[in-house]
């Protein structure tokens, strides 16, 4: 884009100067960047008014072998299962189809109606996948053996405290991306932006438990 524009602002046969840009062009690329940030904003921020500014991460869709590595560490495992931060519903929609009862839990209504269309358009009942319009962290999960997570390195530490509140020992979560800090891993798949990594709550709090001042 950037190469294009340098290329239009060069040839001086052109209306377009680069001391002084055509007004045309100028409002075109205003009602452009206009429109692209109006689109971002839509998936990126809705329901962030409802989430404290620490807690809050934008939209950003798990890649596909990021969800293979999540079903890689899933396999032989079965139950409920809370994707946290569900966006367009592709990780509910893999688990589910592995047997798992899933809930997407998303603050984004739009990315909610358009997973709740595309788990219509699949056939797949509310018995295997539902999608709340709920704030995870205001919710209790502690139903959940199983829980998936993509969010930001900035809250994981947040999280962590509120997943050993509230699960079971037997349940395992997974990170994708970023680590929890001072958790144990259990293992891990994939390698890089797509790395994703599983934790047995058990062994968590059995670890945690011989660290000094660390509360279980």
């Amino acid at each position: 884009m950037e190469d294009t524009i340098e290329v239009i602002l060069q040839d001086h046969s052109r209306v377009l100067s680069t001391d002084r840009p055509h007004p045309a062009f100028s409002a075109c690329l205003g009602v452009l960047l206009t429109g692209v940030y109006g689109v971002w904003s839509l998936f990126a921020t809705p329901g962030f008014r409802r989430v404290p500014w620490r807690l809050k991460v934008p939209y950003l869709p798990s890649s596909n072998d990021q969800t293979l590595n999540i079903m890689k560490l899933l396999e032989g495992r079965t139950g409920r299962l809370a994707d946290l931060g569900s966006g367009d519903g592709r990780v509910v929609f893999a688990a589910s189809s592995a047997g798992f009862r899933c809930t997407g839990f998303e603050i984004n209504s739009i990315l909610v109606t358009y997973a709740r269309s595309k788990a219509h358009w699949r056939g797949v009942s509310s018995g295997q996948a539902t999608f709340v319009n709920k704030d995870f962290w205001k919710t209790d999960l502690s139903a959940y053996n199983n829980v998936t997570a993509f969010l930001a390195p900035g809250v994981m530490e947040v999280l962590g405290e509120k997943l050993l509140k509230e699960l079971p020992d037997d349940a395992r979560v997974i990170a994708c991306r970023f680590p929890f800090p001072d958790w144990p891993q259990e293992s891990s798949a994939g390698s890089g932006l797509d790395q994703t990594f599983a934790y047995d709550m058990g062994s968590v709090r059995s670890h945690l438990r011989k660290e000094p001042n660390t509360a279980v």
